[in-house]
């Protein structure tokens, strides 16, 4: 087996496991190269040689009864427990000098919006099974699409994102502008999300996603509509959503619509390039696959995820990531309690 993906949609009942056994999986150095494939990508949010887009072929198929789970075609897969002389992980200290320096460029209006992202380690603590840790997200989050993937290139990625970045089959697609945060307390966890307010930050923050989408759909589409935006629930956390429904003429150009979303301004910001390239050039821990997008790319149907709420498992370690919007008027405290509240997400089921 040289790579393999477990992943459930939110609110589904089966896993489906996808297995390579022959070959690597393919390497692509843009997104417009998976025009006319199909398999599980595991996109990073800075593609490059190094770290490129990979196609994990459907070779082997496998749907599975998430409620009946006795065994799966990867129950033996055990990551290597070598811990490493160092980790990814940043400091407080280390996120203090990031945000200085991201939110100094706001204050010179370099960007309307950046994101600034960060980096915990937690240690595995003995033999690492991913496919429990797999299991016990699919149960804490039902809500979220729960994947799993491992490739030699990548290594082991463990991912509970909320963020569809597109899906449909034949010529009705839809995606979605996800953006604000909002941490839910006490009896708001009974519910979800509808007495809170929005603070002007977090939908200034929304709109700037949802502006961002439009005009990108407009360059291959008219026939589209949007709806929101709404407060949606994710474990613990709330977020403002749109919903962009859309036809396509052509589902063969897939890889050129999403060149064209990815990065969303959800995990970049704007101007989109010249915000992704400060980001890639100044963050102190690198993104790898966090923020980039994986799923299912498919010729009947396709899901594609945003990699938000994930952590790679490597060397002794959890590396788990997490990310925030800035604006000018944003506080360190403030997005690193927010940063503080995403990673829990992971933090919960290790």
């Amino acid at each position: 087996m040289t790579g393999f993906a477990l992943f459930r949609l939110p609110h589904a009942s089966e896993v489906t496991c996808i297995r390579q056994m022959e070959g690597n999986p393919m390497e692509l150095l843009s997104c417009q190269e998976l025009n006319g494939h199909e398999g599980f990508v595991v996109a990073p949010f800075e593609v490059k040689a190094e770290q490129p887009i990979l196609l994990i072929r459907p070779e082997e198929v496998t749907i599975l009864d998430l409620k009946a789970w006795n065994h799966s075609p990867i129950s033996d897969f055990c990551v290597s427990q070598e811990t490493k002389s160092s980790s990814f992980g940043g400091s407080r200290t280390t996120y203090a000098i990031d945000f200085a320096n991201f939110h100094s460029q706001l204050n010179l209006d370099t960007f309307q919006k950046i994101v600034l992202a960060r980096c915990a380690d937690e240690v595995t603590g003995g033999k690492c099974f991913p496919e429990e840790l797999f299991l016990k997200a699919c149960e804490c989050y039902p809500r979220m699409f729960i994947s799993l993937v491992w490739t030699e290139k990548s290594g082991c990625w463990l991912t509970a994102t909320p963020e569809i970045l597109l899906e449909g089959r034949g010529c009705d697609w839809r995606t979605i502008a996800l953006a604000g945060t909002m941490r839910l307390e006490g009896d708001q966890l009974l519910g979800e999300g509808e007495t809170l307010t929005w603070t002007t930050k977090n939908i200034q923050e929304q709109r700037i996603v949802t502006t961002y989408i439009t005009e990108c759909l407009e360059q291959f589409t008219r026939d589209f509509r949007e709806e929101g935006p709404r407060t949606v629930r994710a474990a613990n956390l709330v977020h403002l959503r749109s919903d962009f429904t859309f036809k396509l003429p052509d589902n063969q150009r897939i890889g050129d619509l999403l060149q064209v979303l990815h990065p969303t301004p959800a995990v970049c910001g704007l101007p989109k390039r010249e915000a992704f390239r400060f980001i890639t050039h100044n963050e102190h821990t690198p993104r790898r696959y966090y923020s980039g997008f994986m799923g299912m790319l498919g010729a009947e149907e396709t899901h594609l995820y945003v990699s938000l709420r994930c952590m790679n498992i490597e060397g002794g370690y959890y590396h788990l990531y997490a990310g925030g919007g800035l604006l000018k008027d944003s506080t360190e405290e403030q997005e690193w309690m927010e940063t503080e509240a995403k990673l829990e997400t992971m933090r919960r089921i290790i």
